[in-house]
């Protein structure tokens, strides 16, 4: 499974890769986390606004910081 967190690194992204490594580690999965900082890349993504999620490829929040429980439960929804 890959994870990326795109954003340009400012608070909101940093709480979003701790909530996600959080998420990770309550769930007992393990995955591949990529933080994607340039603009072009996110902007090629489709995604407008950070922070945003990025699992297996599929954009699951962006503009927001979702929580630890949302995150698990995004991370269960679309893993492979």
């Amino acid at each position: 499974m890959t994870i990326k967190i795109l954003g340009g690194g400012c608070k909101n992204c940093q709480t979003l890769y701790a909530n996600t490594v959080e998420a990770l580690q309550k769930e007992g999965l393990s995955a591949d986390i990529v933080k994607v900082t340039d603009f072009a890349q996110i902007a090629a993504m489709g995604v407008m606004q950070t922070p945003a999620l990025v699992i297996n490829d599929r954009v699951v929040s962006s503009g927001r910081t979702p929580g630890v429980k949302e995150i698990a439960a995004l991370i269960n929804k679309n893993r492979e």
